[in-house]
């Protein structure tokens, strides 16, 4: 199975402690960060990785090669200019050889049975799955809710403090789908996923309740080294 690794961001919110590289190269024990995530999706059957990069994106390239050095199959899809997470899916969707394709940000790592993704678009005939996870206050972020596994709301704005859902940044998209993406600067989050709901396409998902962790603030960043040398997240 194949996944595409957004890699392509600029990571500004990092660069007071990660100036050098691309935040996703973030070195956590003298590895970079993205090794974690690759490996995680190794354990889960997906060792086909297309690499959706831009800012110094030579350094992911010149690290990983070909993928062999890590049991994995890798190529790159280079952005010449900033294109949004969707802009990036489509770019890097020429390197799909299947109907279906894992999407992720390369500098978070949520654990998850990645087959339940494919099991859900079956049973649900969907076009998209995502995960969703519980926060405890949903004020910071936009609601995202499931009815029966199907999506029915989507960055929902809240100003009541209250526990919910939100998008957990992990998605199993449809070649098709892929396809209705226009070229160009485009946002999966903000544009194509209401655009989708619109229209009534089948969009459904799941509630992940794993370790998750997202390293684009200086404070995770180094929560995160501090889960690997205690063992919290085993190599």
């Amino acid at each position: 199975m194949q996944a595409i690794l957004l890699a392509g961001g600029l990571g500004t919110r990092l660069r007071s402690v990660v100036s050098d590289r691309p935040k996703p190269m973030a070195l956590i024990q003298d590895k970079p960060f993205m090794e974690y995530v690759i490996q995680e999706l190794k354990k889960q059957g997906i060792d086909e990785i297309i690499f959706a990069v831009g800012y110094k994106g030579s350094m992911v390239e010149e690290y990983f090669g070909d993928g062999s050095r890590f049991g994995i199959t890798a190529s790159y899809a280079y952005e010449e200019e900033l294109l949004g997470t969707a802009g990036a899916i489509k770019n890097a969707a020429r390197f799909m050889t299947g109907g279906q394709v894992f999407v992720l940000n390369a500098d978070t790592f949520y654990r998850i049975d990645y087959s339940r993704f494919p099991k859900l678009c079956e049973e649900k005939q969907l076009d998209m799955a995502l995960v969703l996870r519980e926060v405890p206050d949903i004020t910071r972020y936009g609601e995202a809710t499931l009815i029966d596994g199907i999506l029915t709301g989507f960055n929902e704005k809240s100003a009541e403090k209250r526990p919910g859902t939100i998008n957990g940044g992990i998605y199993l998209l449809s070649k098709d789908l892929i396809q209705d993406i226009p070229a160009g600067k485009v946002s999966l989050e903000n544009e194509m996923i209401p655009k989708w709901m619109k229209e009534g396409r089948r969009l459904g998902g799941f509630v992940n309740d794993g370790y998750f962790i997202d390293i684009g603030v200086p404070e995770d960043y180094f929560r995160f080294q501090k889960d690997v040398e205690e063992g919290v997240i085993a190599w």
